[in-house]
């Protein structure tokens, strides 16, 4: 039996076909994923380098194009952690309630994590099919490192006496 699940696939536009490698990973595995993401054409690209489309424009259908996803996916390359939306669209996700997930990219590393997905992020996990829908069903809650062994923790714990 196929599963559907509604994503928001928050990225870096150079990892465009990144987005479609992931859709179609799950694919082969019977989970289908259908993104509510913004992919960057080049029109698209050019009206906003002009200043023709304001941020206000691009946070309110981000917001809108999120608020239909269950889960937002964060891919983790090279240059994710450099990208100001992609923390912004994981703060917006964290405030909308949503579920948010990592996944490493073939190349990204630890040192790539946007520091919002640190803050708010409920997992990482490697490229695995298994390992991601477990993540976005909720069954694996595991901040790893690419290789998929667990990753130090990033927040220190507290303890207080009663």
């Amino acid at each position: 039996m196929s599963t559907q699940k509604n994503v928001f696939i928050s990225h870096h536009h150079g990892d465009d076909s990144h987005v479609d490698s992931f859709q179609n990973m799950l694919g082969r595995g019977d989970y289908h994923v259908r993104n509510s993401s913004v992919r960057m054409k080049p029109a698209n690209e050019r009206r906003v380098k002009e200043g023709r489309v304001s941020d206000n424009t691009i946070k309110r259908l981000l917001r809108m194009k999120m608020r239909w996803a269950s889960t937002v996916v964060v891919l983790i390359g090279p240059k994710t952690h450099t990208r100001p939306w992609v923390n912004w669209e994981i703060e917006q996700a964290h405030k909308l309630g949503k579920r948010i997930v990592g996944v490493y990219l073939h190349g990204g590393t630890a040192a790539n994590v946007p520091s919002a997905l640190d803050d708010y992020g409920q997992a990482i996990v490697k490229w695995s099919t298994k390992s991601i829908v477990e993540a976005i069903e909720g069954k694996n809650t595991r901040f790893e490192e690419p290789s998929g062994d667990l990753r130090d923790s990033v927040h220190a714990m507290s303890t207080s006496r009663c």
